[in-house]
């Protein structure tokens, strides 16, 4: 073992093992450290080689601290690496250190938190003017799924201008803007004046709308609450307290279709969805889409039961975060998190109008990463 005044060095089975003290520690394959040389980088970042460039065997023959570099030295006449302790010491850990989206903080008792208390709100004129102000609340809703916007104009269209400054707006079967209001002979069960339970938007879609905003034009004085649930707090509690039929809902494929006369749209995905490490990724719930099972009858019996599980927390009033949208006001929400829904509201005494649009995953989690 070698050491500096910040850190300790030892070569063992062909591996670099640092130790910066405080239980920081790090071990460095010698394939690893070859293959990430910073002069086999391209200037934008790129890598400038291929696995196959490399020897599979590649062995070290020498590593020590230099200044505040560690320096390593190849057999197979392979190239040295050199790179800072720096940023050796910050490739440690799991990526939710270093990406915002993966940094995630569950909220399962919404009906215990305030909106606008306990999420980030920030007013229309400053989320516009200001790129840091825009960069610390979109890690905000990608931190909490959740975010608010208050003095937005009650305009039409206000919500795709806004939302071009979070993302990318897309274009669906509802346009890139969509109304938010009961009307005849209604598509959706959204342009109702019913009450809509928890869900998650459009899973059959592939891939699902990242994000979803709502502006609301005009409010109802009676009725039409929001409602939000933390899907992924509300999936994991079910895994605590059910294993059996969490289990059942990350491995049944569940088919969602939504149909019109000039759409047809048709997705299959579990309705728990998990990462490679094993942890929820996702929630796809909208039973207003689910189409019918096609396994088994012991596998639907199991399923259902699981299912109902799952809808039984959704329907318990204290996992819900409730708040009545005022005119001018705009949230934004995870649609592969934060399951929402509303009240009834009675449209003709009282009009309701919000309009929304969807926003691309990936664009808001790169403004979210790349705003001050």
């Amino acid at each position: 073992m070698t050491s500096t005044a910040s850190v300790y060095l030892t070569v063992e089975n062909n591996r670099v093992l640092l130790d910066w003290g405080h239980g920081v520690r790090g071990e460095f394959a010698a394939l690893w450290l070859a293959d990430n040389r910073s002069e086999d980088r391209h200037a934008n970042g790129q890598r400038l080689i291929d696995i196959m460039d490399l020897p599979a065997d590649v062995c070290i023959s020498s590593a020590e601290v230099k200044g505040d570099a560690l320096c390593v030295q190849f057999a197979q006449g392979v190239p040295a690496f050199s790179r800072p302790l720096s940023w050796l010491r910050a490739t440690l850990g799991p990526l939710r250190a270093v990406r915002a989206e993966l940094d995630r903080h569950p909220w399962l008792e919404g009906a215990r938190l305030e909106a606008m208390r306990d999420f980030a709100w920030v007013d229309h004129a400053q989320f516009t003017a200001d790129a840091a102000t825009r960069g610390v609340w979109l890690r905000r809703l990608a931190r909490d799924g959740l975010a608010f916007l208050a003095g937005v104009p009650s305009v039409e269209g206000t919500v795709v201008s806004t939302c071009s400054l979070m993302g990318e707006v897309p274009h669906t079967n509802y346009g890139r803007l969509f109304d938010v209001k009961a009307v005849p002979s209604p598509e959706n069960l959204a342009f109702t004046d019913l009450g809509l339970g928890l869900h998650t938007d459009n899973p059959y879609r592939d891939p699902v709308p990242g994000f979803q905003a709502l502006h609301v034009l005009v409010a109802s004085p009676d009725g039409g609450d929001s409602l939000f649930a933390d899907g992924l707090a509300l999936a994991e509690h079910l895994r605590r307290i059910d294993t059996a039929a969490f289990e059942v809902l990350t491995r049944t494929p569940v088919a969602f279709h939504y149909r019109t006369p000039d759409t047809d749209l048709c997705s299959v995905k579990p309705i728990i969805e998990l990462s490679v490490e094993g942890d929820v990724r996702a929630v796809h719930y909208n039973n207003r889409s689910i189409a019918p099972q096609r396994q088994s009858a012991e596998e639907t019996e199991a399923f259902y039961r699981a299912y109902r599980a799952f809808a039984t927390l959704l329907r318990e009033p204290r996992f819900q975060l409730r708040r009545r949208l005022q005119d001018g006001e705009l949230v934004v929400f995870d649609n592969r998190r934060t399951l929402h829904g509303r009240t009834g509201f009675f449209s003709q005494r009282h009009p309701r109008h919000l309009q929304g649009c969807y926003l691309t995953r990936d664009s808001v989690l790169s403004q979210a990463a790349v705003l001050p």
